[in-house]
C-alpha cells in the first residue's frame, strides 16, 4: 500500500467504488448475479493488487495489462453475443446515465493522489484531464433527457455519451502512457505508479471498466432504438 497517503484520501476512494458499485447493480435487472459477479472480481483484483502483484513494472506484458484483459473481454461478449446482448439492453438507461456522477469523486481523488506525488499532474483537472465534465453534466442531462421516466432527447444523450466516452479514453490513454512500464512515453518525473497499489487498482480494474461499458451499452441502445 501507499503509506504516505492521509486515511481520507483512501476512505473517499472506498466510498466511490461503493457507490459505483450500488448504482451499476441498481442499473440492472438480474441484481443478486451482478452483485455476486462484481463482489468477486472486487476480491480477486483487490487480493492481487494487496499482494503487491501488480508492482513489478518490468514484466511484459505488464500484470496489470493482463488482469484488464479478462474485464474487456467481458465488456465484448455483452455487446456481441445473444445473451451479452440480452442483459445489456435490460439495462436502466436513466440510472446508466446517473452512474456517471462517480466521475466527480473520481476527479477529486485524483487531484488528492497528485498533491502526494503518487500520480502526475496530467492525470487531473489541472492538466490534461477534462472528465469532470462528464461526472457535472450527468444530472444535468439526466434531468433534459428523462422526463416523467420517458426518454425525450435521445439525440442529445447519445451525443454527451460520444462526447464523454472521447473524454474518457483521453484520460486512460494518457494515464496508461504515464505508468512505469518500459513503454512509458509521459510523466517521467511523476509517474502514474498508483494504479499499481491496493487499493488504487480498482480505478481501472473496476471504475473505468463499468464507465466504459456503461457509454457502449447506452450508444448501443439508443442507436439501436433511433434504427427502429
Amino acid at each position: 500500500m501507499l503509506t504516505n497517503l492521509p486515511a481520507y484520501v483512501i476512505i473517499i476512494f472506498l466510498v466511490t467504488v461503493a457507490l459505483t458499485f450500488y448504482l451499476f447493480v441498481l442499473s440492472t435487472r438480474k441484481k443478486a448475479q451482478v452483485l455476486v459477479v462484481l463482489l468477486l472480481w472486487l476480491l480477486l483484483t483487490g487480493i492481487l493488487s494487496f499482494k503487491g502483484v501488480f508492482e513489478n513494472t518490468t514484466a511484459i506484458p505488464p500484470r496489470l495489462a493482463l488482469i484488464m484483459v479478462p474485464a474487456l473481454v467481458v465488456i465484448v461478449l455483452l455487446l456481441a453475443t445473444k445473451k451479452g446482448i440480452s442483459f445489456t439492453d435490460e439495462l436502466d438507461l436513466k440510472k446508466i446515465t446517473l452512474l456517471h456522477i462517480v466521475r466527480i469523486p473520481v476527479e477529486i481523488i485524483l487531484f488528492l493522489l497528485a498533491s502526494h506525488k503518487v500520480i502526475p499532474e496530467l492525470m487531473t483537472f489541472a492538466g490534461r484531464n477534462f472528465d469532470i465534465l462528464s461526472g457535472l453534466t450527468s444530472p444535468i442531462i439526466y434531468f433534459i433527457c428523462f422526463r416523467n421516466s420517458h426518454l425525450t432527447n435521445r439525440k442529445l444523450l447519445l451525443a454527451w455519451n460520444f462526447i464523454c466516452l472521447g473524454l474518457l479514453l483521453n484520460i486512460v490513454v494518457n494515464a496508461v502512457l504515464s505508468i512505469p512500464f518500459p513503454f512509458q512515453q509521459f510523466a517521467f518525473d511523476q509517474p502514474n505508479i498508483a494504479v499499481l497499489y491496493f487499493p488504487f487498482t480498482w480505478l481501472p480494474c473496476f471504475i473505468v471498466i463499468i464507465v466504459l461499458y456503461g457509454h457502449l451499452a447506452a450508444i448501443r441502445k439508443l442507436l439501436k432504438s433511433q434504427s427502429i
